[in-house]
């Protein structure tokens, strides 16, 4: 025999053992359940199809009498489940027999039609009790489905689990009355940085909007801090070159759209240990509220003086500056009228963006014009703190206030 007809003969062999074994590992799959699309597994349970349930029928019946196994149409592969959804999608409710484990479970669900393209669907099946939990379907082996089982056992076992979990009335309009400062607005605040020119990394962004936080607390401010994020931003402004270039092509036009997307970040803070409501109550023939207020250069609102005998005095605000310098803070004015007076953006240019002294003096101009009592919030300090809260939150001493713009009289 020569070497020639040798090889042919051992790689013949060759190919019919990979293509036996091949054809052994495709008889071993089941059509089963690969995944669902409902991520809070905590609200999974047992009467859901689950990872790694092998589907061996399904019944086109709403009934909820005992079916016989008989009723069932087998399903081998899930080319032909889907054919059978397919036949279903117009019937409200389904049953589908599951193998999971050494049980056999008669599961109640519903058809999901899950448009491909215009005119392709791919359908499946779905808890009949909650439409957020999608199964994703495939044929699988036996160590595949065994895999899935078990992680599914361990997500619905009831030690694992804890306590069965279920929806509570709450009164968010009370709630939101009581405890918010002011119930049109939130407590925490943020400011977006965006890179400067030549800034293609975060950490430099970053960098300067913690030296913005840190100079804003040891000039005074009783800032607390948050959190701190990336966020992406997409602008089509072609003058601005910072970030990346995206190019979208849209079909049907002869025309190219150039976005720029940069990587700004954003710093969220609390605005002190707690906000002050402070009402300026005018009485007849007084022509101002009685306070000075000032811009600081990280662009933050403050009280610069009170005048003796206004409403500003009378409120209990120049008490509260006085004491305010005496501890090294500065007394920020965090809103009025609702409005925030935070700084929100420091823009590609390095501009702080921040409030306007004639918006805010207009404000003030036309209440006392009307003899209108005014609201705004303060940002309290720990030390002032004990006085109205039961417990204190630490704030670290800082310097007196310095480095700020002339005050405007109000």
């Amino acid at each position: 025999m020569s070497s020639s007809n040798s090889i042919d003969k051992i790689m013949g062999s060759s190919f019919c053992t990979l293509k036996r074994k091949n054809m052994a590992a495709v008889a071993t799959t089941l059509v089963c359940v690969k995944q669902v699309k409902q991520e809070a597994s905590e609200e999974w349970d047992e009467s859901m199809p689950l990872p790694g349930d092998i589907i061996e029928g399904v019944y086109n019946s709403e009934s909820r009498d005992n079916i016989g196994d008989e009723l069932f149409v087998p399903t081998k592969a899930k080319a032909e489940l889907t054919s059978l959804l397919a036949k279903f999608s117009n019937v409200d409710v389904i049953w589908v027999k599951v193998r999971r484990g050494d049980s056999t479970l008669k599961l109640r669900t519903g058809v999901v039609a899950e448009r491909l393209s215009m005119l392709h669907k791919k359908y499946t099946i779905k808890a009949a009790t909650d439409d957020r939990h999608v199964a994703v379907l495939g044929d699988l082996t036996s160590d595949q489905f065994t895999e899935l089982q078990e992680m599914s056992r361990s997500l619905v076992n009831v030690e694992y689990r804890g306590y069965n979990k279920k929806g509570v009335k709450y009164d968010w309009k009370m709630k939101v009355d009581s405890y918010l400062p002011d119930q049109r607005c939130t407590i925490v605040s943020s400011i977006l940085f965006m890179p400067l020119p030549g800034e293609y990394c975060t950490e430099a962004t970053t960098a300067r909007c913690m030296a913005w936080f840190s100079a804003a607390v040891a000039s005074g401010a009783p800032l607390i801090f948050v959190n701190i994020q990336t966020e992406q931003i997409v602008s089509s402004d072609k003058n601005n070159l910072l970030g990346k270039e995206m190019n979208w092509n849209k079909q049907q036009q002869n025309h190219t759209t150039t976005v720029q997307i940069a990587q700004g970040i954003r710093l969220w803070f609390m605005p002190g240990v707690a906000e002050l409501l402070i009402e300026l109550i005018p009485e007849p023939g007084e022509a101002r509220f009685g306070l000075d207020i000032k811009r600081t250069e990280e662009g933050l609102i403050c009280i610069h003086s009170v005048a003796k005998g206004s409403p500003a005095d009378r409120s209990g605000l120049r008490s509260l500056h006085e004491e305010a310098y005496a501890s090294g803070y500065q007394l920020v004015i965090s809103r009025l009228e609702g409005k925030s007076l935070m700084p929100s953006y420091v823009s590609s240019a390095g501009l702080i963006h921040c409030c306007d002294h004639t918006e805010i003096k207009e404000t003030l101009h036309s209440a006392i014009d009307q003899m209108d009592r005014v609201q705004f919030h303060l940002m309290a300090w720990s030390n002032h703190l004990l006085r109205v809260a039961p417990k204190s939150v630490g704030v670290a001493t800082l310097r007196p206030p310095s480095g700020c713009c002339p005050p405007r009289t109000m």
